[in-house]
């Protein structure tokens, strides 16, 4: 199938599926953040309130090149309209109760208590809009020994067990180089207001939605927490995997690859297509259990044979047996590979100070109602005066909301 054909039946006339349910974020940093463009990307109206002098997203480095925005504020507040209010104050918490009684979602990701503090907790905006979805996402959650504790994303990382796992096998524990458990989280946010959406819309009732990081995290650690619990280790093996030999990263003559086998059919396809045909189907190498028993002979065999071939000989060979491989692409590299180009992972977006970027498009595709990045992360207070009118305040009433600091 092409890209056409997957898209012959699309609509122009809607943002995608999520098109009429407005969400109210209050969030800082990852987390929340990303909840809340999963669900802007999925075509929901998305405010995004954030403190007058502006969230932490939009000071981090590097600045994408030759702008003045920060990587992560064009990453994680595109398609998204910015409402700068000192939820602190009472004229601030009550603007913000307003717009959460004309809302269907909230997000919020400040440690437990905060927003209860401040006057817009989920039992407060309960009382304006009694059928609100509520999603409040945390480092541990809104109850537990651990819920008052302040939560980042690499101590979650290290509390899950993740840390322990991750690098090379001779080497330290390792943390993600990306914000894993903030991703996680947030696409869990995300799924959980959705199903909380669809809940409220077949039987009236709304809920608070409760996302632990180190929930999200665990859930996303391929059983490794029930192994543990039931007193298995596992170790570090770096690129290797425990139940499946040859896998690895294989250096080519002109840079490395991750290639290998997990099915015994692959191994015999493998064998003939590295010159090695008796060992198709020789007892020690036949099965999983064969081949793991005797890892290093394979890897022997396999980085041999692609060490004289270039990356693209090796993936053609590769390619004409069905068998996985892809190359090891630098993030420079991925970025300009055709495949990600034909998948609009990257669309040229205009940026708050008039520049244009290529920004990471929507994972999900929708051959119905498709996603794309609609408009570029705000400027800091950008939609103001749009929102606050929308809810009856008069241009003097904005102006002095203004000079007294409440956004």
């Amino acid at each position: 199938m092409n890209k056409a054909e997957f898209y012959r039946e699309a609509r122009t006339d809607l943002p995608g599926p999520l098109a009429g349910v407005r969400v109210l974020e209050a969030t800082t940093t990852w987390a929340g953040p990303m909840c809340a463009v999963v669900l802007a990307d999925l075509g929901a109206s998305v405010i995004k309130v954030e403190v007058p002098s502006g969230e932490v997203t939009r000071r981090l480095t590097p600045l994408l090149p030759g702008t003045s925005v920060s990587f992560t504020h064009a990453t994680v507040n595109r398609n998204k309209r910015s409402l700068t209010l000192d939820m602190r104050r009472p004229e601030g918490r009550d603007i913000f109760l307003k717009l959460a009684a004309q809302s269907d979602i909230v997000v919020e990701n400040f440690k437990a208590g905060t927003m209860d503090n401040w006057g817009v907790g989920y039992r407060a905006v309960r009382a304006v809009k009694p059928d609100i979805v509520y999603v409040s996402i945390t480092g541990w959650g809104q109850f537990g020994p651990y819920h008052e504790r302040p939560g980042y994303d690499p101590l979650v990382q290290a509390a899950s067990g993740f840390v322990s796992l991750n690098g090379s096998s001779d080497g330290p524990p390792t943390k993600a180089p990306t914000y894993l458990g903030d991703d996680v989280a947030g696409l869990h946010g995300a799924i959980g207001a959705i199903a909380a959406l669809s809940h409220r819309d077949r039987t009236g009732e709304g809920q608070q939605v409760d996302v632990a990081m180190l929930d999200a995290l665990l859930f996303q650690s391929d059983g490794y927490p029930t192994l543990g619990a039931m007193g298995v280790d596992p170790t570090r093996m770096g690129n290797e995997f425990g139940f499946a030999a040859p896998v690895n990263l294989f250096d080519c003559k002109d840079g490395p690859v991750m290639a290998g086998v997990l099915l015994d059919s692959h191994w015999k396809v493998l064998a003939r297509t590295i010159g090695c045909p008796e060992l198709a189907d020789d007892p020690n190498f036949a099965t999983a259990a064969g081949r793991t028993a005797n890892r290093d002979a394979c890897n022997a065999l396999l980085g041999g044979w692609l060490a004289e071939r270039t990356r693209a000989e090796a993936i053609q060979a590769f390619d004409r047996g069905g068998i996985p491989i892809a190359p090891v692409n630098t993030y420079a590299e991925a970025a300009r590979d055709v495949h990600v180009r034909e998948r609009d992972m990257l669309q040229p977006t205009r940026l708050e100070d008039g520049s244009t970027a290529p920004i990471t498009g929507p994972a999900a595709k929708f051959s119905r109602t498709p996603t794309r990045v609609r408009t570029g992360a705000p400027a800091l207070g950008e939609h103001n005066d749009e929102i606050l009118a929308e809810i009856g305040f008069t241009t003097a009433a904005r102006r002095r909301l203004k000079e007294s600091g409440v956004t």
